[in-house]
């Protein structure tokens, strides 16, 4: 069986910093960052991945679209916006591989996705002809009012007819005008979920958890749930069994960015190619200590390759 895939939301030009006033660019986004390692994890297999998103019609943008080519991913809804352009970010690492980041994209072509980027008839495609679509809560905060009520009737167009909505909530503050904004838009896409990957911080600073415990008894109406928690683990909620899968225990950590991104597109390949989600969830955890161990968002494939 070809299971599709869609990932919904904004890639980046990426500048790492490596010292000596050196930074590398690349590519990457939370959810194009899911979207390279579910189809490193699903290569071999008839399964397809694709990104949905918009950029420009620049020579960087033409790179983006051919790095993403290059990882087996499909591009046919990657909209091109003449006048607009790709948004960037710098990452500046402190001891530990914490990062911080600076970010220039107030006018980004994603912006424009469901405005002036998708066709109607590629909104109807996404909503009948993929079995799983993902998305995050960035996916969310860089759209207008126009946008999210369109990205919110393919959701409940997708769920009409049975397919999967899988969400991370990546919770941003500065991306929202407010928290209850940001609380209101969350809830309506957890309220459409069938799959809900997220970190533990996040829901605490969004929704004032005070335990992985609290997240899970919040989000117990989604079928299959899982709450990670950096260090200590995740939990993982299906069929009303909860379980603490352990994560790999990492001496050097260098870059933290992707670790949840890494996860989400372990997990994801680990239950499409069948497994259960305690063992997608061990995947997940084998993709993200792969990638921590290295700088940048996506690491080359040389040390994922393993993972499956």
């Amino acid at each position: 069986m070809n299971t599709r895939i869609a990932a919904i939301g904004e890639c980046m030009i990426e500048l790492s910093d490596l010292g000596d006033s050196c930074y590398r660019q690349s590519f990457a986004g939370d959810t194009l960052n899911t979207a390279v390692y579910l189809s490193r994890g699903l290569k071999g297999t008839e399964n397809s991945v694709s990104y949905v998103t918009a950029v420009g019609i620049d020579s960087l943008s033409d790179k983006m679209v051919d790095s993403w080519q290059q990882e087996g991913i499909n591009c046919d809804f990657v909209c091109r916006i003449e006048d607009k352009l790709p948004g960037l970010y710098s990452i500046q690492l402190a001891e530990g591989g914490e990062r911080s980041f600076t970010y220039w994209r107030n006018d980004a072509a994603a912006k424009q996705l469901f405005s002036r980027g998708l066709t109607d008839q590629q909104v109807d495609d996404l909503g009948t002809e993929f079995d799983y679509l993902y998305l995050s809560g960035i996916s969310l905060a860089i759209l207008d009012e126009m946008g999210l009520a369109v990205l919110f009737k393919l959701l409940e167009a997708a769920r009409k007819n049975n397919k999967a909505v899988v969400f991370d909530n990546n919770y941003r503050p500065r991306l929202w005008a407010d928290q209850k904004t940001a609380r209101d838009t969350v809830n309506k896409v957890l309220s459409l979920a069938t799959m809900a990957l997220v970190t533990f911080d996040d829901e605490q600073a969004l929704f004032g958890d005070h335990t992985p415990e609290d997240t899970l008894q919040r989000l117990s109406a989604i079928p299959e749930v899982v709450v990670k928690n950096g260090a200590d683990g995740c939990f993982v909620q299906h069929h009303n069994a909860v379980e603490l899968v352990p994560s790999m225990r990492i001496e050097n950590v260098v870059d933290t960015t992707a670790a949840g991104d890494s996860f989400n597109g372990g997990y994801l390949a680990a239950r499409v190619r069948g497994a259960s989600p305690v063992a997608a969830a061990e995947k997940g955890h084998a993709m993200a200590a792969a990638v921590i161990q290295h700088k940048g968002a996506i690491v080359p494939s040389e040390f994922t390759n393993p993972v499956f």
